[in-house]
């Protein structure tokens, strides 16, 4: 009998990797004990006390009732773009030169990538960051080039990093705010800063800003591209976050900047958007609905979210060895580890005394000699007080 030959991967698999998901396996293994789980892990809103907002499913229903049911233009809708570019405009985006939906904001990224960087190129990608990029950056065989996002000034990007880690090479700056894990939310004057950088090194911004509805505290939201209409940036958005419809992958990119510089790059991205052949065909109809909207989902959603972003910040400050900044937006916290060993160990040490699920900082991204983890504070106040509880308690019993 023949011995099967093994069926080698392709190379460009071995560096990806997905923090988030990744830490699922080792909690997997401990539900399987009888321990009681509490995930802080997953930035689904719907897991938890949050609904997709009934306007943004009717209008699905109807469309799918009015049997829009077969193949979309590839770049979408007229309807869902033409809600975008309105969005865009009232974010004071202009030069807009090009419009697409995508199966979530995550496709968007990995087209825009994938149409603009060779292999052996760099981008620019925060650390802390999410690590969609980083596994994209891997895939494409381009190389990963973190800048520091600055801990002790609020997890704001910090463009002297930035400046020292540009090179011949270095094809874009990717820009999460609010962040993605900090929940930092940038200021404009940081914003103009990294627009100087941009130009003065020719390179492309990739904004995501899926999270620029979620801010606390009377914060505002400034997008990149409103500050300099002639710099290229693309920016991210969709239904996930604000929206609560994780689950539906209905986001968009939209590339503003000079005319004529962008368009070979724009019949790239579209070169790739016609091979896809489209995003979900009924969803996009929910665009419109969600972005014209009255957007009355917000004010309990942040009323939620504030309250739990505050006992966070309380609780894991009152932990010996558990240091946090209080994020500004979004649903996440970073808490900074005081510990010996790693931060990976930590957090597999933790789910399995415990059952609280939390991811290590180190799957996102940090100076090195640091250690941290992500919280994503969705539960509701009961679990978190839980959880929070236990991750005192296993502090209180660490030694490395």
């Amino acid at each position: 009998m023949l011995e099967t030959k093994l069926i080698e991967p392709a190379a460009r698999t071995e560096h990806i990797r997905y923090a988030v998901r990744d830490i699922v396996v080792v909690a997997e293994e401990t539900r399987r004990t009888g321990k009681q789980m509490l995930y802080l892990n997953i930035g689904d809103p719907n897991q938890f006390d949050f609904e997709t907002p009934r306007p943004l499913i009717d209008a699905a229903h109807r469309a799918m009732l009015e049997n829009k049911c077969g193949y979309s233009p590839s770049s979408g809708v007229s309807p869902a773009l033409e809600s975008v570019e309105r969005y865009a405009e009232k974010k004071g985006l202009r030069n807009i030169r090009d419009i697409f939906i995508t199966t979530g904001g995550s496709e968007a990224i990995e087209i825009v990538l994938t149409s603009l960087v060779n292999r052996g190129e760099n981008v620019l990608t925060p650390s802390p960051g999410y690590p969609l990029y980083t596994a994209v950056i891997a895939k494409l065989e381009a190389v990963e080039n973190p800048y520091f996002l600055d801990e002790r000034n609020g997890w704001q990007p910090d463009p002297d990093d930035i400046r020292a880690k540009i090179n011949e090479n270095t094809r874009a700056l990717v820009l999460i705010n609010p962040n993605n894990p900090t929940g930092s939310n940038c200021d404009s004057d940081l914003l103009r800063e990294l627009v100087r950088i941009a130009k003065e090194h020719d390179l492309v911004i990739l904004s995501d800003e899926i999270y620029d509805k979620l801010l606390f505290d009377g914060g505002e939201h400034v997008s990149i591209a409103s500050l300099d209409p002639d710099v290229p940036v693309i920016t991210f958005n969709g239904l996930a976050k604000n929206y609560a419809g994780p689950g539906w992958r209905i986001g968009w990119g939209i590339v503003t900047g000079p005319d004529e510089p962008l368009r070979p790059f724009v019949e790239a991205i579209n070169r790739i958007l016609r091979a896809r052949l489209c995003a979900n065909h009924p969803l996009q109809y929910a665009i419109p609905a969600a972005l014209d909207g009255d957007d009355s989902h917000l004010p309990e959603m942040l009323e939620k979210l504030h309250r739990r972003r505050d006992l966070t910040f309380r609780r894991m400050n009152e932990i010996a060895g558990i240091s946090c900044v209080k994020p500004g937006g979004a649903f996440y916290a970073f808490p900074r580890l005081e510990i010996e060993g790693d931060d990976e160990r930590w957090v597999k040490e933790l789910i399995r005394a415990t059952g609280v699920v939390v991811v290590p900082g180190s799957g996102f991204g940090q100076v090195p000699g640091t250690k941290h983890f992500r919280i994503v504070f969705l539960p509701p106040e009961h679990v978190l007080e839980k959880a929070y509880d236990q991750i005192g308690e296993f502090m209180e019993t660490w030694d490395g």
